[in-house]
């Protein structure tokens, strides 16, 4: 196993194998698990379970992404094979695919989840976990929840709290945007606020304060999806998300995702003036050019703004990132549109509306409120 230097923050992962007799001695195993599912030496939870000739480990569950979190968003993970075992997918082509069916649950006695949240009310692993854990209290199932650090801390709070009647995968339940909880604690929440009852075991973290970036816990920066390539993508993801629900590049097919925004019709440095001219707090807008490998635009010369976090402690991501859209918006209305292709299982409503969890953003844009 890799050397590497103790981390001041423990995850759950570390007691649960610490433990692995007591919790999950004598049961079937299932795992829910995806690729920043490591321990503070860079091993897998899911080996290191596997290996172990004394845990019975049945099955395992796969994430949007899959569990190596190599699928590009929104896009179809079928059923796999991880060293010999069946990988369920809980992210198909409709909606039935999101919860594990109670065949899939027959396999087991208890559900061990590991999944690295973002902090953000769209980051879809949340709902994998609270659909799983639902599924386990109607099944009868035991649920045992390896916590991880919120990486972008446990304190700030930014965006409106979700309106229910924009309910989708990217927001199920009524938390603002940016909600400074960790998977665990809204595990924990949703448990008690919906009724499930499951018999859920939380193994929290140890030596975590509220104060703390992913930075300064000392644990291994792992991609827990394709394009959350580092700590600074999940700083503007709370915003930058939002870029989703126009027809703007957000950057993927890029090394930047989310920091880059633009499009073939803006000018660049006109937007970055009039963003810079806001004064919005720990940011700067520098005018760039790019081109997409994919997605969006790809393989056509983009131009638009380089989103710089120069205070991440002062920056507000969702109001910056609505400026944004704003601005451009604004200096294109013949081009700008909003997505209106069908977007996490939705057909009807807007993806803007749904990632906001409201249509009063949208409606204040169109007005020019903002």
């Amino acid at each position: 196993m890799p050397q590497v230097k103790q981390p001041v923050v423990q995850p759950g992962c570390v007691r649960l194998l610490e433990h692995r007799q007591e919790y999950l001695g004598g049961a079937r195993v299932g795992l829910l698990v995806h690729s920043a599912s490591v321990l503070p030496d860079l091993t897998y939870l899911h080996d290191r379970l596997i290996d172990d000739p004394a845990i019975n480990v049945t099955a395992l569950f796969g994430p949007e992404h899959g569990i190596a979190g190599v699928e590009q968003d929104q896009v179809d993970v079928g059923h796999t094979v991880y060293r010999g075992l069946r990988v369920y997918s809980l992210y198909g082509d409709d909606p039935t695919s999101l919860k594990p069916s109670p065949k899939a649950l027959e396999k087991i006695d208890v559900l061990v989840i590991d999944l690295q949240g973002i902090g953000a009310r769209y980051y879809t692993y949340v709902y994998t976990m609270a659909y799983c854990i639902e599924a386990c209290a109607e099944a009868g199932k035991k649920v045992i929840l390896c916590d991880r650090p919120n990486p972008i801390n446990g304190l700030d709070v930014e965006g409106p709290v979700l309106d229910p009647a924009f309910a989708s995968f990217v927001g199920r339940f009524p938390v603002p945007v940016r909600h400074a909880r960790t998977v665990g604690e809204l595990a924990t929440q949703w448990n008690r606020e919906q009724g499930w009852r499951a018999d859920l075991t939380v193994l929290s973290l140890e030596g975590w304060e509220r104060r703390m970036w992913f930075d300064e816990t000392g644990l291994p920066w792992v991609m827990p999806s394709p394009n959350m390539t580092s700590l600074e993508t999940a700083t503007v993801y709370p915003g930058g998300c939002l870029i989703e629900g126009t027809n703007l590049s957000e950057g993927r097919g890029t090394t930047r995702p989310f920091e880059m925004v633009g499009a073939p019709w803006l000018d660049g440095a006109a937007l970055a003036a009039e963003l810079n001219g806001l004064r919005l707090p720990g940011v700067y807008f520098r005018p760039i050019q790019f081109v997409p490998t994919f997605h969006k635009f790809a393989g056509k010369l983009c131009k638009g703004v380089f989103v710089h976090v120069v205070d991440r402690d002062a920056f507000r991501s969702f109001d910056a990132y609505l400026r944004l859209v704003a601005a451009a918006r604004r200096q294109s209305p013949q081009n700008f549109s909003w997505r209106t292709e069908p977007y996490e299982f939705e057909r009807t409503r807007l993806a803007f509306d749904l990632l906001c969890g409201t249509d009063r953003m949208r409606l204040d844009i169109e007005a020019g409120n903002l």
